[in-house]
């Protein structure tokens, strides 16, 4: 196994009528714990109705952010391409990627609440279809391409991009996947990186994983470009105690709020989750193997599953989501990076094998030692009676 990166993906999910100030601080508060811990990317969304996902503008957050947390990478999770002039949405994702050092990885899909895409008079399929337009505009233009285009909403002439990019590999792009198969055949076409957001929500997102790396790898072949599943990610909820009886106590604080969103709010279907009282939510999010809501051996068994069933990917990014208070979720983050990191980035088994050793010898060495004791205080008595 690869070292698997590790993140977190926040859409972010607050409860509406509480202070999104407030809300949005412990997110970009949040990045700073989950930088000095090790995590390896943060991700925000971009959403604009619904007043769960308060994020409009993930270049934003990830500016601030990027500001407190020096080492982490940051991507757009993701930004809604087709809601956007696609010069424009390039133009920043360039500014960004200049501000952060070369941090930043531009996440794009169509789109998930069709209550923002109604206020700009596009329906669902309007959205992917330009999604698939505005992608292909993107992507010249961040290779310094000079393009004059058409699109249902935008018209370019002669549009390029004053900036360089600040790596010279350019700007990492990733395309966002659920269930159907249009976010990896436009990842395979360009060679991009992929981003299951739906990897555990669904059966149809699980069990669509391995044949989601299929269709890249058949597109690239077609188009001449490659991918590499190291810039797979795959995203998941977790939270993580000591014991699961904590874990399950410590999501009584949000977790409900959460369920009612997706159940009656969010127009989201690709989201569905099962249960109307408590201990049903947390038992259908454990049992239906859509995450963990347990301790970190419970968390490390279902990131080996998605490995298992997707065939390897190379970044786990845990979903935020509210289920408990902000220390308790901090302390979900922690024990993740201390006990969950380790067995997928060949840190785990050194010294699991060195205190394996230690414990295979310690008998013969402990007689040693008590030898040596011994032997050194015979020798110093002796001494002293040769003196005396």
């Amino acid at each position: 196994m690869s070292r698997l990166r590790f993140g977190y993906f926040m859409a972010p999910f607050h409860v509406p009528g509480r202070n999104p100030t407030a809300a949005l601080q412990r997110d970009l508060e949040l990045v700073e714990h989950l930088d000095r811990l090790g995590y390896d990317e943060a991700w925000f969304g971009e959403h604009h109705s619904a007043g769960s996902e308060i994020i409009a503008s993930p270049e934003i957050m990830i500016a601030a952010a990027s500001q407190r947390a020096p080492r982490i990478r940051f991507g757009t999770g993701v930004t809604s391409l087709s809601y956007h002039n696609p010069l424009w949405a390039a133009d920043r994702i360039m500014q960004l990627d200049h501000l952060t050092q070369g941090r930043t990885i531009f996440g794009v899909g169509p789109g998930s609440l069709p209550t923002d895409s109604a206020m700009i008079g596009l329906n669902p399929t309007d959205t992917r279809e330009l999604l698939q337009e505005n992608l292909d505009i993107v992507v010249r233009l961040l290779r310094g391409e000079t393009v004059s285009a058409k699109t249902r909403t935008h018209e370019l002439y002669d549009a390029k991009l004053q900036l360089a990019p600040y790596s010279e590999n350019g700007i990492e792009i990733t395309v966002a996947a659920v269930a159907s198969p249009t976010g990896p055949r436009l990842a395979g076409t360009y060679g991009l990186g992929l981003l299951s957001i739906g990897a555990t929500l669904s059966a149809d997102g699980f069990d669509a994983l391995a044949h989601h790396w299929n269709v890249m790898e058949e597109r690239a072949e077609v188009n001449g470009t490659t991918v590499d599943r190291r810039r797979w990610s795959l995203a998941g909820p977790f939270h993580i105690a000591e014991t699961e009886a904590e874990a399950r106590k410590q999501v009584e604080y949000g977790i409900e709020e959460w369920f009612d969103y997706f159940q009656h709010v969010a127009a989201f279907p690709q989201m569905a989750v099962s249960g109307a009282r408590l201990n049903e939510m947390i038992d259908f999010i454990n049992e239906a193997g859509i995450g963990v809501i347990g301790t970190p051996e419970q968390a490390r068994r279902q990131v080996q599953r998605l490995w298992d069933q997707s065939g390897g990917f190379g970044c786990m990014l845990q979903m935020g989501h509210d289920w408990a208070n902000p220390q308790d979720t901090r302390r979900s983050a922690e024990l993740f990076a201390q006990e969950v990191f380790p067995y997928f980035q060949g840190q785990a088994q050194a010294t699991l094998d060195a205190a394996a050793h230690a414990r295979a010898v310690r008998e013969g060495h402990a007689k040693a030692q008590l030898d040596a004791v011994d032997h050194m205080t015979k020798k110093y008595a002796q001494e002293l009676a040769d003196k005396g």
